[in-house]
């Protein structure tokens, strides 16, 4: 059974001035997802900016919204490292914090090879009952990324349930498809925004979505317009948030989203560094596509 079906918003962390974690926004920004049909939460990804919380934080932040979510929708929690030890460590202390399903993403920076990726998900796995989704990014991995033949076999552990695609190869995910086509336990996520519907079009489930933390009802209903069989319409929104998802990452992520949820007023759009404003050619194009889709 699929973790989720539609559109997981990998959901950005609010900070105050100060850099804590502002949890008054937070529950802000999770009842707006509530609120608007969006099907799943990941916490403390790449848009939350997991690499710049602490152990404690992360846990603080999966419990919160495990605790504010009520069972309404699964919270899928970030769990990745280019440490195994490490990634294991996560696995079972967000397992404790009451998560629904992990995301771990492949090893960075000192990456591994094929074989090591299956060891490293293996390793993983065995570590934790919940269900686990792959995430294959190669653009923020070194070039990383899981090879068609790795996610089948890796596929067939009971806990990889999925496999957020993020690598913009066509083929590569056509591949994937292919390959997992009889397993009932597996699924693929499209990883960005842009690329929904062709993904859909070869069985994707649904979309790991930054954008969504914008136009939530959006995401939601591309995904489940095209489930539902109305192509047509779910091309059509597709098409329609194409220049807003060019603005939301028209610079390193998250940085022009925490901006737009600035001036929605969300949260503050306080980042942790490395990140660093937005660029003010940037900012003018993002605004221009705020204003044109009315979100201010």
């Amino acid at each position: 059974m699929a973790v989720f079906k539609g559109s997981a918003v990998a959901i950005a962390t609010p900070f105050k001035k100060d850099k804590s974690i502002d949890f008054d926004a937070f529950k802000r920004l999770i009842n707006f997802h509530l609120e608007n049909e969006t099907d799943a939460i990941v916490v403390c990804g790449t848009t939350g900016e997991g690499s710049t919380v602490s152990l404690e934080e992360r846990v603080s932040l999966v419990s919160f919204a495990v605790a504010e979510v009520n069972g309404k929708i699964p919270i899928i929690a970030g769990a990745g490292s280019n440490n195994t030890a490490h990634a294991i460590e996560l696995s079972r202390v967000l397992e404790r914090a009451g998560a629904n399903a992990l995301l771990h993403v492949t090893p960075y920076y000192n990456k591994t090879s094929q074989r090591g990726l299956v060891n490293h998900f293996e390793m993983v796995a065995k570590s934790t009952n919940l269900p686990i989704i792959l995430y294959s990014v190669p653009s923020r991995t070194g070039g990383l990324t899981i090879m068609p033949k790795t996610v089948y076999e890796l596929a067939k552990i009971d806990n990889i349930v999925g496999v957020k695609e993020a690598s913009s190869n066509i083929e590569q995910i056509a591949e994937i498809a292919a390959l997992c086509r009889d397993n009932d336990n597996f699924d693929i996520y499209a990883g960005n925004d842009n690329e929904v519907v062709p993904i859909m079009s070869l069985g994707a489930k649904g979309v790991i979505s930054t954008v969504a933390n914008i136009v939530p009802k959006q995401m939601h209903d591309i995904v489940i317009k095209y489930l539902d069989g109305d192509f047509k319409e779910s091309l059509k929104i597709q098409l329609d948030i194409h220049y807003l998802v060019k603005a939301v990452f028209s610079d390193v992520n998250p940085i022009p989203i925490k901006k737009a949820l600035e001036l929605m007023g969300l949260c503050d759009g306080v980042l942790r560094e490395p990140l660093y404003e937005i660029d003010e050619t940037n900012l003018e194009v993002l605004k221009t596509q705020l204003k044109f889709h009315k979100l201010i």
